[in-house]
Order: C-alpha cells, then structure tokens, then sequence
C-alpha cells in the first residue's frame, strides 16, 4: 500500500513536470513570435526590456506564493496523521508581516524606477549628432489612417514610408473619435485624440516592412484601421518621395472632407495637400501640442503654427453620429 502511493506521487510529480516543460515550451515559442518582444528599434527595445523587468519582479512574488500556498495545503491539511503545531492563542507574526509588505513595497520602488526611467528617455529621440528626426503628422480617422509630411509636403492614407536609422517624430491628432496609434516592432501605442496633438518618437534600426495598426475601439470599422511602416534606406525614401511628388494627384480641401467622412479607404498617396489642415483639426477642437509624456509641448515642430494654444484640453469628444453613412467605402488607390 506505502509503495502505492510512493509510486502514484512519482508519477504525479512526472506528470507535472511535463506539463509544467510543455507550457513553458509553449509560452517561449509563442513569446518569440511576438512583435512586441521582437524589437526592430531603439525604443521597442528599452519598452521589451521594461516588459521583462515588469515579469521578473513580478515572478518574485508569484513564484514563492504559489510555492507557499501548495506547502501550506499539504503541511496544515486536516488529516489524522497531521503532526502540524496547533496555535489558536496565534495571531501575528511582526517578522512575517515585514516579509509580505516589505517585498511588494520594495519591488514597486524598484518598478516605478526604472519605469520613470524609461518614460523620461522615451520622451525624446535617440541622440543622433548627425541625423535629423523626421517628422510625419498622423491624423486618425473613421476608420483610415492619414499621414502627412510636412516637410517632404507629401500625403498618405494608410501607409507610411520613413528612412531606416532615423528619428521619426509622430505628431497624433484626431478628426475622429480617440483611437491608438501603434507599430508594435517599433514601440509602443500613443492616443490620437480631438484637440490634442500628442507627441511619439519611433525609429527603425534597419530596412524592413512593420506592422501597424488602430490600437482602440471607434467603430464600426475600426478593425480596418491597418497600416504598414516601410523603413528604407535615406536614399530610397528620398526617390519615394519623389515619386509621389511626381505621380500622384494632390489633395484638395473638398478631397480632404471627403476622406474624413465614415469608410473604409486603400491605401492612397498625394503629391500635395493643405498644409494647414492639420492646425485646423487640432484648434477645431480648443486643444493645444502635448508630448510622448503628456506634457504641453512648447514647440510644435515643422509644420505646426506658432499661436495654438497650450490649453491641454480634450474638447470635441462629442461626435454626432446620425444621418452618416455607416457604409461609405472609401476605395481607390493612387499608384
């Protein structure tokens, strides 16, 4: 009968075990696969770093829990043979209760560190004597992406081309209800939103095709929201751009209002659009220029007016949705 048991926990511990190599298999193979942890930028890398920072601080508290928690069901376990200390006079202990408060108070001194840390540097591009951040202005709307280079004086839909090795400073607004912008190769998300423009600094260490997407729900097509970033190298971005100069239509004031109406669109590109449309949007709305950070952000940047008010504000939430068509599709892409 003992050897019974003894061979029944061998193989339950076997058993365990396996499942235990089996999840972790699993969980490693997955992680790998993973944009987030898949870091092709400078500011991917200090966020992934951060993620796993979070993860290991975490499994300092989780791990011995768990252990604890299986310890304690089989030592106190209500069995006649138990030979646990009985204690009902017991009620505290001051060196358990340093033990249980002091670890999670110093992990999130240790958390909010190097978190701090890492908002603070990501709150502005990688220094780069030599290199000159671009900057693109990204416009979210129902439900398609519109990107303008202020100073390339370009325009896309839903498709953006930057040079590899590069600063890219993403400055978001909304003519739309708030969405997420978010590559996720490249770093994390930031809120596009009516009467702010918020600020984002990106970058992509080598050539390559990157995914991005509407991170927040807005709609009914909000699924669509898919754009991909094209990093090239600063000689191709260049002959793009001209390209685009060269063989695509401009973009009109009556071109724009019809892009912001509610649909779906292709990809689209322009040789050319109202410079000022992106102030317009954010002033529309009473808002003024913030930061990575969330902080007024005193200088605009290329393209922005100088007199739009820092109020901080989120005006022009409300968005009345009756009488439009919910089923306008705004096709038709521009080789």
């Amino acid at each position: 009968m003992v050897g019974s048991k003894k061979w029944k926990r061998i193989v339950l511990w076997t058993v365990s075990l396996a499942i235990t190599a089996l999840i972790t298999g699993l969980v490693i193979a997955y992680w790998d696969h993973q944009m987030v942890f898949n870091p092709k930028g400078p500011v991917a890398e200090v966020q992934k770093n951060l993620i796993v920072i979070s993860l290991i601080l975490c499994a300092i508290v989780v791990i011995p829990v768990i252990i604890l928690l299986a310890f304690i069901v089989k030592r106190y376990r209500d069995t006649p043979d138990n030979d646990a200390p009985y204690q009902p006079e017991w009620n505290d202990s001051k060196v358990l209760e340093t033990v249980w408060w002091g670890i999670p108070v110093l992990i999130i001194g240790v958390l909010a560190f190097f978190t701090a840390r890492d908002t603070y540097v990501l709150a502005k591009p990688r220094d780069k004597a030599d290199v000159k951040p671009i900057t693109i202005q990204v416009t979210s709307l129902d439900w398609k992406w519109f990107f303008q280079y202020p100073d390339q004086k370009i325009a896309t839909v839903n498709y953006v081309e930057i040079p590899a090795d590069v600063p890219v400073r993403f400055v978001l607004t909304s003519d739309a209800p708030m969405n997420s912008f978010w590559v996720p190769e490249l770093g994390g998300q930031t809120y596009s939103m009516p009467g702010m423009a918020m600020q984002l600094y990106l970058q992509a260490d080598d050539p390559g095709i990157y995914y991005g997407t509407g991170a927040n729900f807005s709609g009914k097509d909000f699924a669509h929201m898919r754009f991909e970033v094209v990093a090239k190298p600063q000689a191709e971005f260049d002959g793009w751009v001209q390209k685009v100069k060269d063989s695509s239509p401009a973009l009109t004031r009556e071109g724009y209002a019809e892009l912001t109406k509610p649909g779906t669109s292709e990809v689209a590109y322009f040789s050319s659009y109202p410079t000022e449309v992106f102030d317009e949007t954010v002033q529309k709305n009473g808002g003024g220029y913030m930061s990575h950070g969330g902080n007024p952000h005193a200088d605009p940047g290329s393209g922005h007016s100088d007199n739009v008010p820092d109020t901080g504000k989120t005006g022009g939430m409300d968005h009345d949705m009756s009488g439009m068509d919910m089923n306008m599709d705004m096709s038709g892409s521009h080789e």
